[in-house]
C-alpha cells in the first residue's frame, strides 16, 4: 500500500506532462500540413551534384 503513495502522484505527473506536450504541439501548428510532409520526401529539391 505504501507504494501507491508514490505511484499515483508519479502517474499523474507523467500524464500531465503528456497532455502538456500534446497541447504545445497543437498550439504550434504541428498538425497543420499532414499531406505536405508525406509528399515532400518524394520531391528532389537539390540539383544534380557535379
Amino acid at each position: 500500500m505504501n507504494v501507491l503513495v508514490i505511484l499515483i502522484p508519479v502517474s499523474l505527473i507523467l500524464g500531465g506532462m503528456g497532455v502538456a506536450a500534446f497541447l504545445w504541439t497543437v498550439r504550434h501548428n504541428q498538425y497543420e500540413d499532414i499531406e505536405g510532409d508525406a509528399a515532400r520526401i518524394l520531391f528532389d529539391d537539390e540539383g544534380p551534384k557535379p
